[in-house]
This record gives structure tokens, sequence and C-alpha cells, in this order.
């Protein structure tokens, strides 16, 4: 299932994070991709925030992973540095855990990723407007079609 959509601004981002929020599952895997500045750790920090997370979410380019720990913990991913570097990082149990995981720059990783997944790719089109495109493969097609009526 793939779909596109346009954000206007901050708001909207906020909004469809929120939207996205309230269908993860233990296990989820939401792959995001974009330039800098695009906005995936902002959708990542208002997806947090719609999960019940009132920590400071902000990017784990430095550290890779920062964990969120709540009734079903989030893992933010930044897995940008690892572009060539192989899997020497252990990832996979979190990737395949019971936790949330959101993995910013996933291309880097492919391999070491499910088929079944979430992807939401952001492009800039604009000052504060973004166009998303979304897909779906598996169990997460239904929540494709949810999310973007």
């Amino acid at each position: 299932m793939y779909k596109e959509m346009i954000i206007e601004n901050i708001e909207e981002m906020k909004n469809f994070a929120t939207l996205v929020s309230k269908e993860v599952f233990p296990g989820f895997i939401l792959c995001l991709e974009g330039d800098l500045g695009a906005g995936k750790t902002t959708f990542t920090k208002y997806m947090g925030k719609g999960m019940g997370f009132t920590d400071n979410i902000n990017s784990p380019t430095f550290t890779i992973m920062k964990i969120y720990e709540g009734d079903l913990d989030l893992n933010h991913m930044d897995v940008y540095r690892l572009n060539g570097i192989g899997s020497d990082y252990d990832l996979e149990e979190y990737i395949y855990g019971e936790g949330v995981c959101v993995i910013e720059w996933y291309k880097n990783i492919i391999n070491s990723l499910p088929e079944e997944k979430m992807v939401i790719e952001i492009e800039i089109i604009g000052e504060t407007r973004r166009l998303l495109k979304i897909e779906g493969t598996g169990k997460y097609e239904e929540i494709v079609k949810k999310i973007s009526n």
C-alpha cells in the first residue's frame, strides 16, 4: 500500500505523527528517509509525545540509538553514520524486539530490516511544506490506509 500526502506546516506534521502514534504495537517498525532538515526527528518527537513520552526526544545521530522506556519502549535510531560500516552495532535485538522502532536513514541498514514495515519518505517542497510518501507492507498496509485518509 502506497500513499502520498502533503503536510503544510509543523502543526500538520504534529497531527500526523500523533495519528501514527495511535497505531503502534509491540514490534512496530517505522523507517524514515529524507534530506537533512526534512523533519525526520521532528516527526519522531511528535510521535513519541503521542505515545505518552514527556522526555525531550532529539536526534541520536552521534549515539546511533536512544531508548525511551514506557509501556511500549520507543527505540529511536539514526543510522546515518552506519553507511558502509556494516552491522557491528547489534541493532537487530531492538529492530526485532517488542518495542516501537523508528529508524532514520533506514536505507543504510536495509538488509537488516524485515520485509514488513512502514516507510515514510519526507521530501522538502517548500519552507514548511513536505511531501510524505508512505508505504506499508504486510500488516502495515491497513495502517497506511487508515492514517492517510
